[in-house]
């Protein structure tokens, strides 16, 4: 098997100080296979967008606990588009009002995990996601 593996980076944008769940699932996609980059706390968007273009990176997990995701989201995800990075699949974790998931998921964000999601179902949402996107369904 010569396929390169899924090269994931994990960001906690804003001022939100809490990291206990994106680690979590930092360690889920590292355990199931994945090269995980986590950026550590408190990133701006134009940190996460670098990030993602130095490390060439398949995903990017926003992990969101502050309320701020209607004005993060957008902004990495514009971010990345201008750097070029169209294919870079995004996924938002954290607590996110029901209401906004319909939003950010028109914006471009591949899946919205709320807490106490299995981070089985992440790591493979993440799999299959990145599968289509290389047009090899699985």
């Amino acid at each position: 098997m010569d396929q390169r593996k899924i090269r994931v980076l994990i960001a906690k944008p804003g001022l939100d100080g809490h990291d206990r769940g994106a680690k979590i699932v930092a360690r889920a996609l590292r355990d199931a296979g994945m090269e995980v980059i986590y950026t550590g706390l408190r990133q701006t968007p134009e940190m996460i967008a670098e990030a993602a273009l130095q490390e060439d990176v398949d995903v990017v997990g926003l992990s969101i606990l502050s309320g701020a995701h209607m004005t993060l989201v957008p902004r990495v995800l514009e971010l990345l588009r201008a750097n070029g990075q169209e294919h870079v699949l995004v996924f938002v974790g954290g607590i996110i009002p029901e209401e906004d998931v319909p939003a950010l998921l028109a914006m471009g964000v591949k899946a919205v995990y709320g807490p106490g999601t299995p981070t089985q179902t992440i790591v493979e949402d993440i799999r299959r996601a990145v599968l289509e996107a290389q047009g090899s369904v699985a």
